[in-house]
Parts: C-alpha cells; sequence; structure tokens
C-alpha cells in the first residue's frame, strides 16, 4: 500500500548511489505528499540526477531537492536542467559541491529563463567559471521568481562580477546574494561593478561578500553605494582588509543609510580608529540592529568609543566584540554603557580577557541593567573571584536568560556561588560552565 501522510524525507549520507536514486524516482513519480527529499552526499552521479529529473517531470508536490555533493557533473546538471522547464513546483534546489562546471551551470540558466516556480539555487563549490556566470547572468535579467542565488566559490572572476553586476541593475526579484568572492577570484574591479550596481538595484536585501579580498577603496565604492541604496538590510564582509579607512567610509554611509540592518566586519583590522568611526556613525543611525566585530584589534581604547555611542543609540541588540582584546578596562568602558542602554541584547565579549576586575564591573551593570538577555564571556580568564561578582548579580538581574563561561578557570568557589545564585534566580535558562 502506497504511503499517503510523509512529507518530508531525509537520506543525507547514505550512498544510496545512482540505483538508490532511481529507485526513489520511480516513486516520486506516483507520490502526492512528499514535499523535501534530502540526499546530499549520496554518490547518485549522472544517472541518478538523470532519474529524478524524469520524476521531476511528472512530480507535482516536491518543493525542495537537496542533491549537494552527488557528483552529478555536467551531464546531471544538464538533465535537472530539463526537469526544470516543466515542473511546476520545485522552490528549492541545491546543487552544490556537483562539479557541474559551465557547461552545467549554462543548461540550468536556459531552464531558469523559463521556469517560474524556483526561488532558491544553490550552486556554490561548482566551478562554474566566466562562461558559467554569464549565462547565469541573462537568465537573470528575464527570470522573475528567484530570490536567493548562492555562488560561493565558483572562481567567477573580476568579468563574472561585472556581469552578475548588468544583470543586478534590472532583475526585480533576486533579493540574496552569496559570493564569498574569495573564492572566486574577484578583484577591485568586481567590486565596483558590484558597487554601482546596488545603487540602482531595488530588490537585494542580503549580499555576502566574504574573503573578498576588498580593502578600503572596495570599501569606499561599497559606502557610496549604500549613501543611495535603500533595499539592503545585511551586508557581509567578513575576512576582508578594510581597515580603519574603510571603517570609516562605511561609517560616512551609515549616518544616512535607513536600511541596512545587519553589517559583518569579522577579521577586518579596523583597530580602534575604526572602532571610534563606527561609534560616531552608532550614535546617530536607527536602523542598524546587529553588528559584528569579531577579531578586529579594536582593544581597550576602542571599547569605550563603543559604549559612549551604546549610551545614545538605540535600535543595536546584538554586538559581537569577540577576540578584540578589549581588556578590563575596555569591560568597565561597556559595563557604563549597559547601566544606560535599554536596547541591547546579545552582547559577546568572548577571548577579551577582561579578567575579574572585568567581570567585577559587568556585574555590576547586569543589576540594574534591564534588556540584556545574552552574555558571551567564554575564556576571559575572569576566575573564581568574577564567577563569585555575577553570581551576586544574578541574584537580582531579572531578564538574562543565557550567560556562557566555558573556558574561565571558576574552580569550585566560582561554581559554590553561581550554585546559590541558581537558587534564587528565575530568568536564567542557559548556563554554560566549566570548572
Amino acid at each position: 500500500m502506497a504511503n499517503s501522510t510523509l512529507a518530508i524525507l531525509d537520506l543525507k549520507d547514505n550512498s544510496i548511489g545512482p540505483y538508490g536514486a532511481q529507485a526513489l524516482s520511480e516513486a516520486l513519480k506516483t507520490n502526492s505528499t512528499l514535499t523535501t527529499l534530502d540526499l546530499q552526499s549520496n554518490w547518485i552521479r549522472p544517472n541518478g540526477a538523470q532519474a529524478l529529473s524524469e520524476a521531476l517531470k511528472t512530480n507535482s508536490t516536491l518543493t525542495t531537492l537537496n542533491l549537494n555533493k552527488n557528483a552529478i557533473g555536467p551531464n546531471g546538471a544538464q538533465a535537472l536542467s530539463e526537469a526544470l522547464k516543466t515542473n511546476s513546483t520545485l522552490t528549492t534546489l541545491d546543487l552544490g559541491g556537483n562539479s557541474i562546471g559551465p557547461n552545467g551551470a549554462q543548461a540550468l540558466s536556459e531552464a531558469l529563463k523559463t521556469n517560474s516556480t524556483l526561488t532558491t539555487l544553490g550552486l556554490q563549490s561548482n566551478w562554474i567559471e566566466l562562461n558559467g556566470v554569464q549565462a547565469l547572468s541573462e537568465a537573470l535579467r528575464t527570470n522573475s521568481t528567484l530570490t536567493t542565488l548562492d555562488l560561493q566559490s565558483s572562481w567567477i572572476g573580476d568579468n563574472g562580477a561585472q556581469a552578475l553586476s548588468e544583470a543586478l541593475k534590472t532583475n526585480s526579484t533576486l533579493t540574496t546574494l552569496y559570493l564569498y568572492l574569495g573564492s572566486n577570484s574577484i578583484g577591485h574591479n568586481g567590486a565596483q561593478a558590484l558597487s554601482d550596481a546596488l545603487k540602482t538595484n531595488s530588490t537585494l536585501t542580503t549580499l555576502d561578500l566574504q574573503s573578498s579580498w576588498i580593502g578600503d577603496n572596495e570599501a569606499q565604492a561599497l559606502s557610496e553605494a549604500l549613501k543611495i541604496n535603500s533595499t539592503l538590510t545585511t551586508l557581509g564582509l567578513e575576512s576582508n582588509s578594510i581597515g580603519p579607512n574603510g571603517a570609516r567610509a562605511l561609517s560616512e554611509a551609515l549616518k544616512t543609510n535607513s536600511t541596512l540592518a545587519t553589517l559583518n566586519l569579522i577579521k577586518n583590522e579596523i583597530g580602534p580608529n575604526g572602532a571610534q568611526a563606527l561609534s560616531e556613525a552608532l550614535k546617530t543611525n536607527s536602523t542598524l540592529t546587529t553588528l559584528n566585530l569579531i577579531k578586529n584589534s579594536i582593544g581597550p581604547n576602542g571599547a569605550p568609543a563603543l559604549s559612549e555611542a551604546l549610551k545614545t543609540n538605540s535600535t543595536l541588540t546584538t554586538l559581537d566584540l569577540g577576540g578584540n582584546s578589549i581588556k578590563p578596562n575596555g569591560a568597565q568602558a561597556l559595563s557604563e554603557a549597559l547601566k544606560i542602554n535599554s536596547t541591547l541584547t546579545t552582547l559577546s565579549l568572548e577571548n577579551n580577557s577582561i579578567g575579574p576586575n572585568g567581570a567585577q564591573a559587568l556585574s555590576e551593570a547586569l543589576k540594574t541593567n534591564s534588556t540584556l538577555t545574552t552574555l558571551n564571556l567564554i575564556k576571559n580568564a575572569i576566575g573564581p573571584n568574577g564567577a563569585q561578582a555575577l553570581s551576586e548579580a544574578l541574584k537580582t538581574n531579572s531578564t538574562l536568560t543565557t550567560l556562557y563561561l566555558w573556558g574561565n578557570s571558576i574552580g569550585p568557589n566560582g561554581a559554590q556561588a553561581l550554585s546559590e545564585a541558581l537558587k534564587t534566580n528565575s530568568t536564567l535558562i542557559t548556563l554554560g560552565v566549566e570548572f
């Protein structure tokens, strides 16, 4: 008897191979309930992809298909492309890590010109290169349904970025674009082209340019775009080299930009000067809610500037300053801000060497702060004295729900103090400790 209830089937990492895929394909031709099929890492190869493609031509319920890491190659991509030309239900297709190459990308591009249901396409780590991305760019000019495109590690190059930029000037549906440019060999011209596209594009909300060799000049170009763009809400610049000058340029844009909500600047060596520039922007910006500054060498001199901004900023809810060596003085400065700030809910100070004195200062702030819900103090050498200070705060604080204290050598005395605090605290849900 045929199953009439199963909607989600997860078979990832099962080595089903092409024969298993063929068997599943036969079932899909008649099944009328399955909506999600996950076949990641099953080595179905081209033959398995071809079998699934035949099923997609008739199946009318499947909406999500994950074929990540299946070695389907360009022939498998070609078969799936033919199915996409007639299939009217599939909305999400993940083909990451399949070595489809330029030919596979070109085949899929032809399908995107006629397909009217696919909204998410993952082509990460496929070596589609310039020819592949040019074909996709052509498709994006006419496609009216795709909202998310993942091209991380595709080796598209400078010219490929420029081709995508031209498409973004006319495309009116794509909202999320992942490029992870470092593995795409995009240089200054490509970044400049993307910046120019942002000046006219009115739909893109998320742009991830992680590891893109973006320096201060490229950051300046992006900043000019942000002064005009009114739709981008998330910008990822992790692991680049924008430095303090790039941070200053972005800060100027943040003073007038009214849509960006999330800015990721992990590992950009902005230093204390860059932190000071961003702090000035935070004093007037009213839309940014998440700022990630992990590993930026901000130090104890940059932390006070951010603290001053937090005293007046009324929109930032998440601030991550992990790995910035802010030390006790930086923690003390931030503590003063927490006594006043009424919007920050998540603060991460992981690996900042704040010591027991920094923990003591934060504890004093927690006694009056009424908005912070998550505090990450992992690897800060707060010791038993720091843990005891935090315990006193927990006895009166009524908003903190998550506290991470791993790697702090709090010892038995620190653990005992926290235990006593938990007897009266009624809000903490998650406590991470080791001693």
